[in-house]
């Protein structure tokens, strides 16, 4: 079915950021060669700067070495961010992986995050769509398509199945990037810098729970 982002109401109220800088462990995973690494967390540490909270919407949390978002309502989104500043443009890799609840759901990575009412976001979902927005003011808003929905993408893993997401957030072209093949890409010049995070909602389905892993930022 089509993916309307506007349907994602209601923000979570219970996020609290981590008020320190924190370099989080060096994770598994190796980085492509030549790119500076600016931040990697394999969230075996649940010191390294991700939010740990709970409420009826849901929670986020730390969970036998990843990161969780429990999206328990519908209409709802959730995000969360390590508490860091990037002044200039980015490259973001994660892996991500839906471990429990509705297919109807999307889930993915923010850039250039304000505060909670101004950031971009770049999302998949776990049957196969995929888009890029903004959150401006309070109002989210779909770039990549023209009817505000997501789109389908042949390179998304549906289901229960992994999926390795890259953002570049570079100069005005914001680009998604998954399993190795570009989604989607857009131009806007609305926000320059700021911190990152992770965001899963849902739709008019309650329930969804993504797990993310092995989290890379790069200066490209």
């Amino acid at each position: 079915m089509n993916k309307k982002i506007l349907l994602a109401l209601s923000a979570l109220m219970f996020v609290v950021l981590a008020c320190s800088f924190t370099t989080a462990k060096t994770p598994s995973a190796q980085a492509p060669s030549g790119l500076e690494v600016l931040l990697q967390d394999d969230f075996s540490n649940p010191d390294s700067g991700w939010d740990q909270a709970q409420s009826d919407y849901g929670s986020t949390n730390y969970s036998n070495g990843s990161y969780l978002i429990d999206v328990a309502k519908a209409n709802i989104y959730i995000f969360a961010n390590p508490a860091q500043l990037f002044q200039n443009d980015v490259r973001i890799e994660v892996d991500a992986v839906k471990t429990s609840g509705t297919v109807d759901n999307a889930f993915g990575v923010l850039c250039r995050y304000q505060d909670p009412d101004n950031y971009y976001f770049l999302e998949i979902s776990s049957d196969g769509y995929a888009g890029i927005g903004i959150n401006k003011a309070g109002v989210k808003t779909l770039l990549s398509s023209s009817d505000n929905n997501m789109v389908p993408d042949s390179s998304i893993n549906q289901g229960d199945a992994s999926n390795h997401l890259r953002v570049d957030c570079i100069g005005s072209t914001l680009s998604l990037y998954v399993n190795g093949t570009q989604a989607a890409s857009v131009t806007d010049s609305s926000f320059t810098g700021g911190d990152i995070g992770l965001i899963a909602e849902t739709f008019s389905v309650a329930g969804t729970e993504i797990q993310f892993d092995n989290l890379f930022v790069y200066k490209p």
